[in-house]
């Protein structure tokens, strides 16, 4: 079934969290949380969700699409809250899916921030680290869990929870979570779920082939748009620069001191050129962190809490920090290589301008990236004009060794000294007490008349005897008989 699109009219004023139906305690949350006028993505999904529909939701990166599916779904399992201690009393009645540990990690801490005045318990399950503490936190109970879909796999085979009373299910950053890669274990996770449950779909980026995918999954849904679909923020600032490989360093190190920008995310294409960016910038005298899937999981989550402290200034990154993380005030992004996938960029130059604050995006690109480039433009329906990268030229020249009996002004010395002429080589010096030669050596050749030249015949050497060797005084083996027929001799 075709997705409905939400019929609401746009809201002339931002309107205000105490006006939703919301119970005490979760308005005391978002109180304490500072929110007061939601942002439009809430507005119109938040009431579709309390009347119990299936919604995909498609909004720009850093609207607040976290707290659009939390917050009613928080409210509609109130009703099933209670201080027992008994794990039977707190079945998981939600489940929120994630393609990232990192992702996974922030919801969690969101929802957690919602709930904190309630009974209801969450808690968040993902791969990297120990699985032990996990399974003892999920055999507890818990009313929300936010997993990444390997590890809840993981957790589902050894029986650590059980599915059997979801009554919803959010599938965060949908379009990647719906990806080929994902789709397998997502298929799988879904069977072990009731077959009557509220879906909610949720992502900056929806493709025709991805909506037509989700229909499958949600019974008579509501397409809520708050912008035109793969929309990039407006507040950030969008820059294409052509410039050759070997000079994108020296180009972002230009930019980082031209424009004062204190903290950024370069983001790359591969692994390992994160990790050996991030060495050279290291060495560049810049505090920089690696952020990639090769890391251990308590290492990227110390690298992200070491950005958000200030405590990093670059953070070079593969595309597991391109979607969903939630970074205060981030106030650039660089795209060091042009991603694949164009629906990447948008959800990479999300991660500044966020919560209607002002950023930067800058993205290099070579001549081999045209393609690239052409299908971002395609996607995000704006030309991209490539500026032409002008390099400062601030590589130090090379200082000459001074020493004592070098003038101290250059007036002094001409610019480029004249090179001592090269000397000719010479007859090698005699050393003292000896002969530089042997007169044996210059006396002309004379054959010896008593040496029997090699190349004339010579009688053949008599056959070696089974008794002793010459040579070496051991018994020599006897020839071994070959038939006549293989052109042995007959015996006499």
């Amino acid at each position: 079934m075709t997705p409905q699109p939400d019929t609401a009219p746009d809201l002339a004023a931002p309107a205000r969290f105490d006006t939703l139906p919301l119970d005490a305690k979760l308005q005391r949350a978002i109180g304490d949380a500072g929110y007061e006028t939601m942002t439009p993505i809430q507005a119109k999904a938040i009431p579709i969700v309390l009347e119990g529909r299936d919604v995909m939701g498609a909004a720009q990166t850093g609207t607040g699409k976290t707290a659009a599916f939390s917050l009613p779904l928080l409210q509609k399992m109130l009703r099933h809250e209670n201080p027992s201690a008994s794990p039977a009393r707190h079945p998981v009645r939600a489940l929120v899916l994630a393609p990232t540990r990192e992702l996974a990690d922030q919801v969690a801490v969101n929802v957690k921030t919602y709930a904190k005045h309630s009974h209801l318990r969450v808690a968040c399950v993902f791969g990297g680290i120990d699985i032990a503490p996990q399974a003892a936190e999920l055999k507890r109970g818990v009313e929300v869990l936010i997993a990444t879909p390997g590890r809840l796999l993981d957790h589902i085979q050894l029986k650590n929870c059980q599915l059997n009373q979801v009554e919803y299910v959010v599938l965060d950053e949908a379009d990647r979570m719906l990806d080929i890669g994902f789709l397998p274990d997502l298929q799988r996770i879904l069977s072990f779920l009731p077959k009557t449950r509220q879906t909610l779909l949720f992502s900056a980026t929806f493709s025709p082939e991805i909506k037509k995918l989700a229909q499958s999954y949600l019974q008579d849904p509501i397409l809520v748009e708050v912008a035109r679909p793969n929309a990039t923020a407006t507040n950030v600032e969008q820059r294409f620069y052509s410039v050759a490989d070997e000079d994108k360093r020296r180009l972002i190190t230009q930019l980082l001191r031209q424009r004062e920008i204190r903290q950024a995310i370069i983001f790359v294409n591969s692994k390992l050129g994160a990790a050996r960016l991030a060495r050279v910038f290291e060495r560049d005298g810049l505090r920089t962190a690696a952020l990639h899937g090769d890391k251990s999981q308590d290492e990227r989550l110390k690298s992200l809490a070491a950005f958000k402290a200030g405590e990093v200034d670059l953070l070079v990154a593969t595309d597991v920090a391109a979607r969903g993380l939630d970074i205060a005030d981030l106030p650039a992004v660089f795209n060091y290589d042009v991603p694949f996938n164009a629906e990447d960029y948008v959800h990479r130059i999300g991660r500044t301008g966020r919560a209607g604050a002002s950023g930067i995006a800058i993205t290099l690109a070579t001549r081999d990236d045209t393609r690239l480039v052409s299908d971002i433009e395609k996607l995000i329906k704006k030309t991209i004009t490539l500026e032409t990268a002008e390099l400062e030229n601030d590589r130090p020249p090379r200082r000459r060794r001074e020493t004592e009996d070098t003038p101290s002004h250059s007036e002094s010395r001409p610019a480029f000294p004249a090179a001592a002429p090269m000397p000719m080589p010479t007859q090698r010096p005699v050393r003292s007490g000896r002969s530089s030669h042997d007169p044996f050596f210059d006396r002309p050749y004379e054959p010896d008349p008593k040496a029997t030249p090699v190349w004339e015949d010579s009688p053949a050497a008599p056959a070696p005897s089974a008794e002793l060797s010459p040579v070496s005084g051991l018994t020599a083996k006897p020839r071994r008989r070959i038939a006549s027929l293989l052109g042995g001799k007959a015996p006499t």
